[in-house]
């Protein structure tokens, strides 16, 4: 549960911690607007109808714990409603969720999303690469789960880390289907029996795009349906803060030595690539303070049109006077310029567009 500080008499968030107990009872006793991010794999409510078998008749290991098992939709539909009231009040004005389910219930749990306040931003397909088959052959394969994420409300100004995942996509924008094998093989943790420690287990590869993409180093992601571990194992390798929730002892037990196995990435290998708005502001004379051009000196265009930079880092051609983008976009004759991919300068006979000069300076704020 939350900890209290003794000398302030407050209650402090339980980073790192996994918590037992109901996850309605243990998010309304911590503190408010404290967490980022919710990534939440709640019970999916499957409605299984006795055993399922293969061909070869041997007995699939389906969910029928009684974590998944309702009374009736009524019943579901009340406690996903009261996790979620419990999830917002957690979140920061700015925090996300995303939920993942299946057919059975992420309808129903969009519509409790919206009923809530929060403000949907995307539904993600996650199609299995490897999914598991229709055995009775009556219905279509179910190859896919849908996840749905969104901000605490309306206007919030949620991380999204587009160039980030735009690199995990070979630089092309990431869309919202995305295909990622189901957890199998030396990833699929088993008990002590040697059985699937948890039946739903999710792959990291998942949970990896999901941090990366909607989350910062540092951040704290909550997992109310922690189950063994996976959101954990991620954000702790990635840099981020966990609080897990889970009532069941077996996955509490499972999801504790895999995360006292888990070391964090060092500093360097979590940055990742920041968009162009999110880079620092660099003032053109910053470049003039540091000498790396010098009052008097001469920049071009592409078209040999030249203007000359003054002490205060401003620009005079033989008609314009004012800014780099000012003087660039007067010899266009165009209402804007972007002077920092406008002009250049010349070095041992070359030339070199001043923005180099500013992606210099740049990466020396970030080291």
């Amino acid at each position: 549960m939350a900890v209290k500080d003794a000398a302030k008499g407050a209650t402090m968030l339980p980073i790192d911690h996994i918590l037992d107990g109901d996850c309605i009872e243990v998010m309304n006793g911590l503190p408010e607007a404290s967490v980022d991010l919710i990534f939440a794999d709640p019970p999916y409510n499957l409605q299984l109808r006795g055993d399922l078998h293969r061909p070869d008749n041997s007995r699939v290991d389906a969910v029928d714990d009684a974590w998944d098992q309702f009374d009736s939709f009524k019943a579901y539909d009340q406690f996903t409603r009261q996790w979620l009231a419990a999830a917002r009040r957690l979140l920061k004005p700015n925090g996300a969720i995303w939920v993942i389910g299946s057919y059975h219930n992420i309808f129903r749990v969009g519509a409790a999303l919206q009923d809530q306040g929060y403000w949907l931003l995307n539904d993600v397909v996650w199609r299995k690469s490897n999914p598991m088959p229709n055995f009775r052959g009556k219905r279509l394969t179910n190859a896919h789960e849908t996840m749905i994420w969104a901000s605490k409300s309306e206007g919030a100004k949620y991380t999204f880390n587009y160039e980030a995942l735009k690199e995990l996509n070979e630089g092309v924008q990431m869309r919202s289907d995305w295909v990622l094998p189901i957890c199998s093989g030396h990833e699929r943790l088993k008990d002590d029996n040697g059985e699937k420690a948890h039946p739903t287990q999710k792959p990291e590869s998942l949970l990896h795009r999901v941090l990366v993409g909607t989350t910062n180093p540092g951040d704290v992601v909550l997992d109310p349906f922690f189950g063994t571990g996976t959101t954990g194992a991620v954000a702790k390798l990635l840099g981020r803060r966990y609080i897990g929730i889970e009532r069941e002892e077996s996955y509490r037990k499972v999801a504790a030595k895999r995360l006292g196995q888990v070391r964090p990435l060092d500093g360097a290998a979590l940055v990742t690539t920041l968009s162009k708005r999110a880079q620092p502001r660099v003032a053109f004379g910053q470049l003039v303070e540091r000498g790396l051009l010098r009052p008097g000196e001469v920049l071009v265009n592409s078209r040999g049109q030249a203007a000359k930079l003054r002490v205060d880092g401003s620009l005079v051609s033989a008609e314009h006077r004012g800014s780099i983008h000012q003087v660039g976009a007067a010899l266009e004759g165009a209402p804007s310029c972007n002077g920092w991919t406008y002009w250049q300068f010349k070095r041992d006979g070359k030339l070199i567009p001043i923005d180099i000069l500013r992606q210099q300076i740049r990466a020396e704020m970030h080291d």
